[in-house]
């Protein structure tokens, strides 16, 4: 539960999540897996983002915060050239994917998404068996040898994403079928069939009842054990829930990033506070 505290500046979000202690020991090293350095966007001539530096760690949850329209989702779908599909995108600096920049015209932008894969606001199941909705990626990205393997990599999916006990009765059965949390967590497993390393989330809840929410955040849980997870949320409660890091942005620039709990506890920047307390968004 989330509760508010005042004191003697302004009312901060308490959570679950430990207290900063007094005296902090030196953090262990970081492996920084993505590095976004100066990263400006532009839609046309609408600038969306200016010069957005970060690191986003490996095996951590980063969550991105922000009022709609600040840059959250433009940044996120920046980290797998997603926004390559809109005509008129224009982008400078760098993000450097394990030191390589991903924003250079010479990437391989099937690999990427192959390595970097997307979860979005919506379920977009494919109209196809649940089985199917699996086994496509593995099929087109040749991962699949014979039916053996490719049954078992289906099931390997489906577990990943806490859904196999759910559906192994109904495998070809149509996805449509299945009700939005069930249908969020096939496609959570659909991008996980591929074997990325980085897997972004595009406010993966929204959309969701509450009990569907709980699993989504306790698949987030266990799935950072494996994956980089970044997410984009409008929804502070869970960002304090489930990241280890998050970033504040605003009007496209990014006002603040550090620990969850520094963010949510004694944030350093005032518009940071006012965000996070209700004062505007």
């Amino acid at each position: 539960m989330l509760s508010t505290a005042a004191n003697s500046r302004s009312p901060i979000i308490r959570t679950e999540i430990k207290e900063l202690p007094a005296v902090q020991k030196p953090e262990a090293p970081k492996n920084v897996r993505v590095a976004a350095k100066d990263f400006s966007f532009w839609y046309g001539s609408r600038q969306a983002l200016r010069k957005i530096s970060m690191d986003i760690y490996a095996r951590n949850v980063t969550a991105i915060i922000g009022p709609s329209g600040c840059g959250k989702s433009t940044f996120l779908r920046s980290l797998n050239r997603m926004n390559d599909m809109i005509a008129g995108v224009r982008m400078e600096g760098e993000i450097l994917l394990d030191g390589q920049n991903i924003i250079s015209p010479d990437i391989d932008v099937v690999a990427l998404r192959r390595n970097v894969g997307m979860v979005f606001q919506q379920p977009n199941p494919f109209p196809k068996s649940i089985f199917d909705n699996i086994a496509y990626g593995l099929r087109i990205n040749k991962m699949i040898k014979n039916r053996a393997d490719g049954e078992m990599s289906v099931q390997e999916a489906l577990q990943h994403a806490a859904i196999w006990d759910e559906v192994k009765d109904r495998l070809h059965k149509s996805a449509l079928s299945m009700s939005g949390g069930e249908q969020q967590r096939l496609c959570i497993a659909r991008a996980l069939a591929v074997r990325p390393q980085i897997l972004l989330m595009d406010e993966p809840a929204s959309a969701l009842d509450p009990i569907s929410t709980s699993k989504i955040e306790e698949l987030i849980f266990r799935l950072k054990k494996d994956y980089t997870i970044v997410i984009v949320t409008h929804n502070m409660q869970q960002a304090a829930r489930v990241s280890d890091h998050t970033a504040f942005f605003l009007q496209g620039e990014l006002v603040e990033f550090g620990p969850t709990v520094q963010i949510f506890t004694n944030p350093r920047d005032k518009r940071t506070e006012d965000y996070i307390t209700g004062r505007f968004g």
